[in-house]
């Protein structure tokens, strides 16, 4: 994340663009001259304000590219300008905008009482932890998603062990009540139970096959500098305390006692790689590849913990 050019912008005249393919080359300079921050929906300027754009149109995300060339409607292009304002002016991220985020093919509801969601755990839920567990998916009875946020980790776990019964777990209500809309839309009401506790300190005691956690990580520090995009998040969802390990500490010792032998704890960390050998150095920590390098999830067996 670089950090914005200015503290503030205005919008320039937009009355002379007719087309969405007119907006998009139109956006792409205001996001360079604003100098916005990606990376909580998209990566790349034109696939945001594209996908901001469909949404604010209401046409679908997967249109024909012949749409480029369609000419807009004086209220359609007074709507793109008041989305585009948001996002430039005011720097709200997209997903507050359209209400949305997917993580794969899966999408959900977020708004400003949760962090957007985009975690690794995207690659490693489906591609890698089967095989870490050693055992079909329809054999996990119980997992657990911590520091759940919107739900979506969560989510993503009872689809892909379904049979399980999963616990998400959030010291936030606020996040909660989000958690609650999309265990509701996704048909997971049965199966997955939500949770307003620190770590596990209000969680009855039960054994579970995997814990799993996108937690908190960032330095107190990083979080007073972070772009104004990002400090729209919850800050509780982010701030993981002076060296970012406050919430993993206390992780890593409640889950000796919340594991079944050949049970697995996977987090993320950011880039507390180095951070957490330090803190550690006799703990096995096994990270994960992904896809982009940073390998920044890492597996820690159950009985490694109680070495």
């Amino acid at each position: 994340m670089k950090a914005p050019r200015k503290t503030s912008y205005a919008l320039p005249p937009t009355s002379q663009l007719a087309t969405l393919a007119e907006w998009l080359d139109f956006a792409e300079r205001v996001y360079e001259e604003a100098g916005l921050v990606l990376g909580q929906v998209a990566v790349d300027a034109h696939d945001e304000a594209l996908y901001l754009f469909l949404r604010t149109l209401d046409w679908p995300l997967d249109s024909d590219p012949s749409v480029l060339g369609r000419k807009l409607t004086p209220d359609q292009r007074i709507s793109l300008r008041n989305a585009l304002g948001k996002r430039a002016v005011d720097r709200i991220p997209v997903g507050y905008l359209t209400k949305e985020a997917f993580l794969g093919d899966h999408r959900f509801y977020v708004d400003e009482r949760v962090i957007i969601p985009r975690s690794y755990f995207l690659e490693i839920i489906p591609g890698q932890l089967d095989e870490l567990l050693g055992r079909a998916p329809d054999t996990v009875d119980h997992v657990v998603d911590v520091c759940t946020g919107s739900g979506c980790l969560a989510i993503l776990l009872a689809h892909h062990f379904s049979r399980a019964r999963v616990d998400a777990i959030d010291l936030s209500d606020k996040a909660l009540e989000v958690a609650r809309i999309n265990v509701r839309a996704h048909g997971l009401t049965k199966r997955v139970d939500l949770h307003q506790s620190d770590v596990f300190d209000a969680v009855k005691p039960v054994k579970y096959d995997i814990i799993l956690s996108n937690p908190p990580y960032e330095p107190s520090d990083l979080c007073d500098s972070l772009p104004p995009e990002f400090k729209k998040e919850p800050r509780l969802a982010l701030d993981g305390g002076k060296d970012g390990l406050v919430i993993i500490r206390k992780l890593l010792d409640q889950a000796k006692t919340r594991l079944k032998p050949d049970g697995l704890l996977l987090i993320e960390v950011g880039e507390l790689q180095g951070a957490m050998a330090r803190a550690w150095p006799r703990l096995r920590i096994r990270w994960l590849d992904t896809e982009d390098g940073s390998n920044c999830v890492c597996v820690i067996q159950a009985r490694d913990l109680l070495a």
